[in-house]
């Protein structure tokens, strides 16, 4: 029998995608570093903050890098451990990839917490990486003084189906395939306003893998012109960096963006993290948000954790991309255009 449990988010000052470095610090340093030259076969690098990195091996293969890790937003072990796996794994879907290999990056603190919680979580993370056909080969863990999991993902990919967030095109139609709000919904959880069981749509939702190229025919897949997932920059930062790497304008009917339930309460209720704050200082120079009310303007700079992706799909196509994701990701919609650029990156209506 396992000792007395111990509520996860109480033993953190923060925790998940909203635990990020804020965008605004994280590019002041990297302008300061020096980075090697690219080798000719880097077909995708960090240079437009894409999801992951991509390197051709040759003309049917290359692969996708990536890796992502947090400190726990949930109370409970194993899920926490489905969800920073189900994170970890979204960016090698989000780059059109599949993941064949994840190992662990694990900071536990053995002198607080007893061992099952850690077998808890990597039990998690071993069975969402399993459901999304890959294999947990290993990893790295230290003794600190916090939780912090997550994983490096390695995949594959076919040079000429590569997504990047830098291939929108004027016309495109944008589907979001999962709802927002998980930063609120869990702020609340950390302030122990809410339960797990009040937010399971959200719970359920981050610990569902991306893998939307399972459940589209090879010809809508080729309708898909860039793509991105929408994490710990919330909505706003994300579909920035989309229109920005694109070179495009972003439309968004922001009366479309999926939510979940209770996410208006919990903003309502001031239920925020930090993440809110520096997400809206982000984007608020690149961004028209003019036509918003307070609750939506905080909706779209929410940090998310393991969140939907955002697609720029062939307009004649979009309906098509909608139907096929529905089956499995029911919040999915269709929330904006793809415009030529204009003044500002993304526009909310």
């Amino acid at each position: 029998m396992h000792p007395e449990k111990i509520a996860l988010t109480q033993t953190v000052q923060k925790g998940g995608c909203a635990a990020k470095v804020a965008a605004t610090t994280l590019h002041r340093i990297l302008q300061q570093v020096r980075f090697p030259a690219a080798h000719s076969a880097l077909m995708v690098d960090g240079r437009y903050f894409d999801d992951a990195a991509i390197y051709k091996i040759n003309e049917q293969t290359a692969l996708v890098q990536t890796l992502d890790f947090f400190t726990p937003i949930v109370d409970t072990p194993r899920l926490f451990g489905e969800i920073a796996a189900a994170n970890a794994i979204s960016d090698v879907y989000a780059m059109g990839g599949r993941p064949v290999t994840a190992m662990g990056i694990l900071a536990f603190p053995l002198a607080t917490l007893s061992e099952h919680i850690i077998v808890d979580v990597l039990q998690g993370a071993s069975d969402k990486i399993a459901e999304a056909g890959a294999n947990f080969v290993g990893g790295h863990s230290i003794d600190d003084d916090t939780l912090k999991f997550g994983l490096s993902v390695t995949g594959l990919v076919n040079p000429q189906q590569v997504w990047t967030n830098a291939n929108a095109q004027s016309g495109d139609h944008l589907v979001l395939t999962k709802a927002l709000g998980t930063g609120t919904l869990t702020a609340g959880i950390k302030r122990q306003q809410l339960q797990e069981k009040d937010i399971m749509d959200a719970l359920e939702s981050m610990a569902a893998i991306n893998n939307v190229i399972d459940y589209l025919s090879p010809d809508l897949l080729a309708a898909i012109h860039a793509a991105t997932d929408i994490t710990g920059f919330g909505f706003s930062g994300h579909a920035m960096q989309l229109a920005n790497a694109s070179n495009v304008t972003l439309s968004i009917a922001t009366g479309n963006l999926p939510r979940f339930d209770k996410a208006f309460y919990c903003l309502r209720n001031s239920f925020l993290t930090k993440a809110h704050r520096t997400n809206a200082e982000y984007t608020t120079p690149h961004i028209d948000d003019a036509k918003l009310d307070a609750l939506y303007k905080l909706l779209i700079h929410d940090p998310q954790t393991s969140g939907g992706l955002l697609l720029s799909v062939v307009p004649e196509a979009s309906q098509l991309v909608l139907q096929a994701l529905r089956t499995y990701f029911k919040p999915a919609a269709i929330v904006g255009t793809v415009h030529p650029r204009q003044d500002k990156a993304v526009q909310f209506e």
